[in-house]
């Protein structure tokens, strides 16, 4: 998804080369000068701290619009569920079910190897003791079992505006969705227009944070700075032992579930399956952009896989903005890596909480630039993690985002699959030719 330039580099080089300076410099005020000296303390407390703060709040006043509008569209995108009928149906339960186990196995993975444990508890206190001034202290408020009865009580706003005004994001989130289905519902010239509308806040609101992405090169440099001063080389090595744990999640989910999904649902054989969707795959992961190799994946479906066309489209248009199986898995580790980092236990409910916000986050995520960054911005302050940590993962992000993209446009072809099993493209009606009147001759 990378392809915003500033001053004719692509942004993720320069985001890579703000991670690099500020990696750099970091290290070596930690090894040399130490994070304690007075002036350090000064420019990260009134220069590098504010610079990076800046840009996180950016994302935050963007995310409840973005949330809501992405929601809403990506479910009312579907309202060809009238006209495909049970198609539409499969579509929407697939979906939610196989980003469900994405999630499990990387909230799985995570609570495994654990990545984030390892570095010294006294320097994650004092981060954490600077960063968790904008967080919600819901850690200490959740409860220690899960409580079905009040848990699914509060995913029910009473009032939609107080839950926005206090960042409960799982309720905005079941808002947007039923709302998304009311307007498929409900479908009339005014809802119509009300569509327009949602999906003219959804485009604005992209457009900002394609602004705000913009400032991510001096804003990761910043974090960095901040996090390298005061962790040193444990931060590279807890930031390696994340990536191979979020490479690894998504391997298992591309190599062991995509490939039972596709015989047990679509009755086809995996082996052929992989093999009819090489070229998507490969232009997936060298654009990380899943609407670019749509055109490849529609090709893929209709003359290598032979789906029906009707439904290849449907499903891969849908899928390309709701069926975000790599981000939701993405955006679960992260969460859980950094809650790790900061020594943030997060219970059981906890985690089914970040769970469903990730599964949601996966139909509700932009297709911009890092558009899953405030998603997981907005769940490190629902856990209380300071959103500081987002630095952390920036510099290594153009590599997952190749890797999640690949998962996505696959997930997608896997749900095309399924779904046109037993379906058959409409016949093609051709007109019998008139018939020819012959004069008689008297």
């Amino acid at each position: 998804m990378d392809t915003t330039k500033k001053g004719g580099i692509p942004l993720h080089w320069l985001m890579l080369i703000g991670f690099v300076i500020g990696l750099g410099a970091g290290l070596y005020v930690n090894q040399y000068i130490g994070p304690d000296v007075a002036w350090v303390q000064w420019v990260t407390s009134n220069v590098t701290g504010p610079a990076g703060q800046i840009f996180l709040r950016l994302l935050f006043m963007l995310v409840i619009p973005l949330l809501f509008s992405a929601l809403v569209v990506g479910v009312a995108e579907m309202g060809d569920l009238q006209s495909l009928g049970r198609a539409g149906i499969k579509t929407l339960l697939l979906t939610i079910l196989v980003s469900a186990i994405a999630v499990v196995i990387g909230l799985g993975m995570v609570n495994y190897f654990r990545p984030g444990d390892g570095v010294d508890p006294a320097l994650a206190q004092a981060l954490l003791a600077q960063g968790a001034e904008g967080a919600a202290a819901i850690v200490e408020k959740a409860p220690e079992s899960v409580q079905f009865g009040t848990f699914f009580l509060d995913l029910i706003p009473s009032n939609v505006f107080t839950a926005a005004a206090e960042n409960q994001i799982l309720p905005i989130m079941i808002f947007a969705l039923l709302f998304g289905i009311g307007l498929v519902m409900a479908r009339s010239p005014n809802t119509d227009k009300l569509q327009n509308v949602i999906e003219g806040i959804l485009e604005v609101t992209m457009k900002l944070i394609n602004l705000v992405i913009k400032l991510a090169p001096i804003a990761i440099a910043c974090l960095m700075f901040n996090l390298a001063a005061l962790f040193g080389w444990d931060l590279l090595v807890r930031l390696a032992a994340f990536v191979g744990v979020a490479v690894g999640a998504m391997a298992i989910h591309m190599f062991v579930v995509y490939p039972l999904v596709v015989w047990i649902g679509g009755g086809m054989n995996p082996l052929t399956f992989f093999r009819g969707v090489q070229r998507p795959m490969i232009v997936a992961f060298s654009t990380a952009s899943s609407n670019a190799t749509l055109p490849v994946a529609l090709k893929a479906a209709e003359e290598e896989l032979k789906l029906p066309r009707k439904i290849a489209r449907f499903v891969l248009t849908v899928g390309a903005t709701a069926n975000q199986n790599g981000t939701a898995l993405f955006e679960g580790v992260t969460v859980l890596f950094l809650a790790q980092f900061f020594q943030i236990e997060l219970s059981i409910t906890q985690q089914v909480v970040v769970m469903l916000v990730c599964i949601l986050g996966g139909v509700g995520t932009a297709g911009v630039p890092a558009g899953s960054l405030p998603v997981i911005a907005m769940i490190l302050v629902m856990v209380g993690v300071p959103a500081e940590g987002i630095g952390l993962i920036l510099g290594v992000d153009r590599f997952l985002d190749m890797c999640r993209t690949v998962l996505n446009v696959t997930g997608d072809l896997v749900l095309a699959t399924v779904v046109s099993r037993g379906e058959k493209d409409d016949p093609v009606v051709i007109e019998p030719d008139p018939p020819v009147t012959v004069a008689t001759v008297a």
